[in-house]
C-alpha cells in the first residue's frame, strides 16, 4: 500500500508502515517492485514511528530539522516535502525566512528559529552524498495496495492536507491547478508540485 505521504513495505513476511516526504514518494518504484530506504524510528511514549528517505541528505536533514525547538517530525516531513536538502542548505544559509516560511504549517516564528538554530550546522548535509541504501540490511518489497487506490485528485488533496495546508485551501489549489491545465488530473505527482508552486508565490 502507498499514497503519498507514506508507504507500507514488507519484509520477511511483515508489513510496516514508512512515512515519507514527498521527495521520496516521488522516486518510489512502481507497486510490488523491491525498494530501498534509509529509516529513522523516532519513539514516544505513546508511539513508535518508522520515516523512510530515499537518499542520506535527506535523512539527515530531517534529523537537522527533528534538532530545531518546536519541530516535530510531522513538520520536518513538511519542510522537506516542499525544500529539497539543497534548497533548505541555500535558505538557512541565505537568512531565506519567507522561503521557509512557505512551507504549510511552519510559520514565521518557526522558520527564523530553523535560520537561527541551524546556520552554523548546514555543513553537515554538505558532506554527505546522495545515496539509497537497505534498511536493516535488506532491501524491502513495496507491498501491493489490496484496495482500489484514491484518484489522483483526492491524493493530491490528501498529501496537502497532511503537510498543514487546511482542507479548503488544499481542494482550492487543486481545483485550480487542474483548471488552469486539465492534463495535469492524470498525476497526482504534477497537481502536488503545481499546488506547492502556487503556494510559494502566494507567500
Amino acid at each position: 500500500m502507498r499514497d503519498a505521504n507514506r508507504i507500507v513495505v514488507e519484509t520477511v513476511g511483515v508489513g510496516y508502515e514508512v512515512l515519507i516526504p514527498l521527495s521520496t514518494y516521488y522516486r518510489l518504484p512502481p507497486t510490488g517492485e523491491r525498494v530501498a530506504l534509509e529509516i529513522r524510528q523516532v519513539v514516544r511514549a505513546d508511539a513508535l514511528t518508522l520515516y523512510g528517505f530515499s537518499t542520506g541528505t535527506e535523512k539527515r536533514a530531517f534529523d537537522l530539522l527533528m534538532s530545531v525547538q518546536h519541530v516535530g517530525p510531522k513538520l520536518a516531513l513538511a519542510t522537506l516535502s516542499v525544500l529539497t536538502p539543497e534548497e533548505l542548505v541555500a535558505a538557512i544559509a541565505k537568512g531565506d525566512v519567507e522561503r521557509i516560511d512557505a512551507v504549510p504549517g511552519v510559520g514565521p516564528k518557526v522558520a527564523e528559529r530553523v535560520v537561527r538554530e541551524l546556520r552554523d550546522r548546514i555543513g553537515d548535509l554538505k558532506l554527505l552524498a546522495p545515496s539509497t541504501v537497505r534498511v536493516s540490511g535488506s532491501t524491502l518489497p513495496a507491498q501491493p495496495s489490496d484496495g482500489i487506490p484514491a484518484g489522483p485528485l483526492d491524493e493530491a488533496i490528501s498529501a496537502l492536507v497532511n503537510l498543514g495546508m487546511k482542507p479548503v485551501e488544499a481542494n482550492r489549489t487543486v481545483r485550480a491547478v487542474v483548471a488552469e491545465d486539465s492534463s495535469a488530473a492524470e498525476s497526482s505527482e504534477v497537481i502536488i508540485r503545481r499546488s506547492l508552486a502556487i503556494l510559494r508565490s502566494e507567500k
